[in-house]
């Protein structure tokens, strides 16, 4: 046994020290390996960063109160009486301005984003006061919160940052009112900061919604409140309600997307792959045909056919380890935080959001690194184990 392993670590020693000797064949195999992996980790980012905004967005002692039936804001409706209905509900928390409940109006603007100057939906978004207190990490970055009855607007932190014109000072005009930007927002870096949020009761008569709603945002006392308030407004007879958390429901409009994105970021790695795997066989087997006498000598010399197989296998798996570690690298400094938007069909708008490599990724991109270096020296290996040895020596 003892034997067998000092065989494995010569041979093994010995390849890796040669790697210079082939660094063409070598270097082609691991850029080959570390596009695969970047270009892996780089799509599955994307629906990483999308579900960690979603996921940021409510907490479980926060509901969302819909019109029955509606599977987004954007289709829902609501009028004054009924919101004031889910704000006396049992389990809403009070404070001494009163209910922790915001009724809500969800419409969409256009703006250019800064990186293609094309236009885009964004989420303009009408809060009571209270909102601020339903948002618990709810902060001014900049500026100030804009004053209820103006027609003031304050900016997600996210939109500011993927828009033009929101910078504070700037005015647009939305509906039949000129808006004026006051502040920019931040929300624990939850859906909220892709939106564009102003006083509810300036953006009715703006867009002629006369005194409705679309939706209720409310704080309850604990989450385990949720079954009570939910069973309360089922129960009333002048209500006709759609009651789900806030997480849960943010968390729904995120899978659909997200499910996407992982099924196209795999598809475009197993294409990849499979160039890296011929890729690699190409430099493995090179590297057999190159090295066959030597191989003959070592054989003729009492090393075994299984270390034989071990070396080689060490050799590729090693390329593609580097290879594989560069790629996650590129994939983790040049796109870690980098922030885009896409369309949420739920809504019909924007969301800003950045690509977010997580450390599983990392991993899954070096896994795959390494699959495809032990596919592809799999059968270098068992050729270089299997050449015969007399033939090859008669070549010296």
């Amino acid at each position: 046994m003892g034997n067998w392993l000092s065989q494995v670590g010569a041979l093994t020693m010995l390849n890796l020290r040669t790697i210079s000797q082939r660094r063409g064949s070598a270097l082609s195999a691991m850029v080959g390996i570390a596009g695969v992996v970047a270009v892996f980790v780089t799509v599955l980012s994307i629906a990483e960063g999308l579900r960690a905004t979603m996921a940021a967005t409510g907490s479980p002692d926060t509901v969302l109160v819909m019109r029955g039936g509606s599977d987004s804001e954007m289709m829902s409706g609501l009028g004054r009486d009924a919101t004031r209905l889910i704000a006396d509900a049992p389990g809403v928390r009070r404070a001494a301005a009163g209910p922790v409940s915001s009724a809500e109006l969800f419409v969409v603007v256009d703006l250019p984003k800064k990186s293609t100057g094309t236009d885009a939906n964004v989420p303009l978004r009408g809060v009571q006061e209270t909102s601020f207190a339903v948002r618990q990490r709810f902060k001014i970055e900049d500026g100030r919160t804009f004053e209820p009855g103006t027609s003031e607007i304050i900016v997600g932190r996210g939109a500011a940052a993927e828009f033009s014109g929101l910078a504070i000072g700037q005015k647009q005009r939305w509906g039949q009112t000129d808006w004026t930007v006051v502040g920019i927002f931040s929300d624990g870096g939850s859906l909220s900061e892709s939106e564009i949020w102003c006083d509810v009761g300036v953006l009715q008569p703006a867009y002629r919604r006369g005194s409705t709603f679309q939706s209720v945002h409310a704080r309850l006392e604990s989450p385990a409140d949720f079954t009570r308030f939910r069973d309360a407004l089922k129960g009333n007879p002048q209500l006709d309600v759609k009651v789900q958390r806030e997480s849960d429901y943010y968390a729904g409009q995120s899978s659909g997307m997200s499910r996407m994105i992982r099924i196209l970021g795999s598809v475009i790695a197993l294409l990849m792959a499979g160039g890296a795997v011929f890729g690699a066989l190409n430099t493995m087997y090179s590297t057999v045909a190159a090295r066959s006498r030597e191989i003959a000598t070592l054989r003729a010399l009492g090393f075994k056919g299984s270390p034989v197989i071990l070396s080689v296998m060490a050799e590729s798996m090693f390329l593609a380890l580097v290879g594989g570690l560069v790629g996650a690298g590129i994939a983790y400094f040049a796109f870690n935080g980098y922030r885009t938007s896409t369309l949420n069909w739920q809504s019909f708008s924007q969301v800003a959001f950045a690509f977010k490599v997580t450390p599983l990724l990392l991993v899954l991109g070096t896994g795959i690194a390494l699959v495809i270096g032990l596919i592809g020296g799999l059968f270098p290996a068992w050729r270089a184990a299997h050449l015969p040895v007399a033939t090859a020596l008669r070549e010296l």
